[in-house]
């Protein structure tokens, strides 16, 4: 970064911050990558953002275009970019989720920053996963409730710890007079472990009445890999009815954009007339909702199912492997690997050098990221990979090799 002697007060408050992160070694840069790298990075995972098939689909989707659909959006939802094509879209779409009803937004950001922004009224609660999104935490900082609570990260007895705490310190939740929203993700991004939401769901049940606790789960990551033909762990668990709102975004294994929040009709209303991210914003223009619709179909014929198979096949390898190389105790690495296989093809590496572990990677044109803070905390910077279906055995095989290398190399470093 280039170094500024003059220029106004701002720009020299904005380099000194800057500045403090270059020397931290977190200072954000965007980066691009050369064709014909390995990707292990990427949310794609099934592979669909490379498929011949999804693409023909798309093409023949936009071929299609009914008449009373313009190319571009044409405005913000509640004016006029609604369409009868969007109506519908949300309907096939919570009808395949086992939902209620559905209101399509543009991102997974948007959708909890409307959530959480709107939903709590004054005097609830709000309890949340203390790793969970930063939208949402956008969201319940817009709210009208300075009444929330973090429980430690998949703490089953945290969470009942907190629940517990609120009932005690407030006479009123127990009449069902306030609510209670209760927010976790299926997957979470940077560990790629799953909530224990049934534990969650048998809390809620246990410790407050009925129809006041509202477990919302986000189901980002978990579109189209868990549950069958990829609806998401809610589904795959049968607790929709335990759940007031699912948050299923795009922008990941479905390989396009935008976001849809799977609620009670009256909670659509609700959100049509209060969340603002909705109201104040130009609408999905036609290409993305026939992408969405041409990505959803995939998954609703069952031609993802293969895909989803096959990940999974990819993540055991490579957990096998991955304890192979951690029972090599190899010093100055430590694996986050479960002793179970996890359900989710994220795995997270921790390591005291995770921008070198990155960077020899990235050489051999294997593309991993570095996380470090303040996107995790300090002490738990690692490297993440994300798995494809589109990965192949020797890909993998590849990149545990390297990241022994690179054990192998800092070791003899240090000699």
């Amino acid at each position: 970064m280039e170094k500024k002697t003059r220029g106004s007060n701002l720009e020299r408050v904005l380099f000194a911050t800057l500045e403090r992160r270059r020397q931290q070694s977190t200072l954000r840069r965007l980066t691009t990558y050369p064709p014909g790298s390995i990707d292990f990075s990427t949310n794609d995972f099934l592979s669909l953002a490379q498929s011949p098939a999804l693409r023909k689909a798309f093409l023949g989707e936009l071929n299609t275009q009914p008449a009373q659909s313009a190319s571009g959006s044409g405005g913000s939802r509640l004016l006029d970019g609604n369409s009868t094509y969007a109506e519908q879209l949300e309907r096939d779409i919570a009808a395949f989720h086992g939902a209620l009803d559905g209101l399509l937004c543009n991102s997974g950001f948007d959708a909890n920053v409307g959530i959480f922004s709107c939903l709590p009224q004054p005097g609830d609660v709000v309890i949340y996963d203390e790793y969970i999104h930063a939208s949402v935490h956008d969201g319940m900082r817009a709210s009208r409730t300075n009444h929330r609570i973090a429980f430690s990260h998949n703490s089953v007895s945290a969470f009942k710890l907190a629940v517990q705490k609120c009932i005690d310190e407030d006479s009123a939740l127990p009449t069902g007079s306030r609510n209670v929203f209760i927010a976790v993700e299926a997957i979470y991004s940077m560990d790629g472990d799953v909530a224990p939401l049934k534990e969650i769901v048998a809390v809620v049940d246990e410790l407050l009445p009925v129809g006041n606790g509202h477990i919302i789960v986000d189901e980002a990551h978990s579109t189209g890999v868990l549950g069958p033909k990829g609806r998401g762990l809610v589904n795959a668990l049968g607790l929709e009815s335990k759940i007031s709102i699912r948050l299923h975004t795009f922008g990941k294994a479905m390989a396009c954009n935008g976001a849809i929040i799977l609620c009670a009709p009256l909670i659509r209303q609700y959100l049509v007339n209060y969340a603002r991210p909705l109201i104040y914003t130009t609408f999905l223009s036609y290409p993305a909702l026939a992408a969405i619709k041409s990505s959803y179909a995939m998954l609703m014929d069952g031609r993802s199912s293969e895909l989803q198979d096959k990940l999974f096949v990819l993540i055991t390898l490579f957990h096998d492997l991955l304890l192979q190389l951690q029972a090599e105790e190899h010093p100055g690495l430590l694996l986050c690997v479960p002793a179970s296989c996890p359900p989710s093809p994220i795995f997270s590496i921790l390591s005291s050098d995770p921008r070198g572990l990155a960077t020899f990677c990235q050489q051999a044109g294997l593309i991993v990221r570095p996380i470090v803070p303040p996107t995790v905390p300090i002490g738990a910077e690692r490297i993440r990979v994300c798995l494809h279906a589109g990965n192949t055995t020797q890909e993998i095989e590849t990149l545990v090799a390297r990241i022994k290398a690179w054990v192998k190399v800092t070791r003899n470093a240090k000699l």
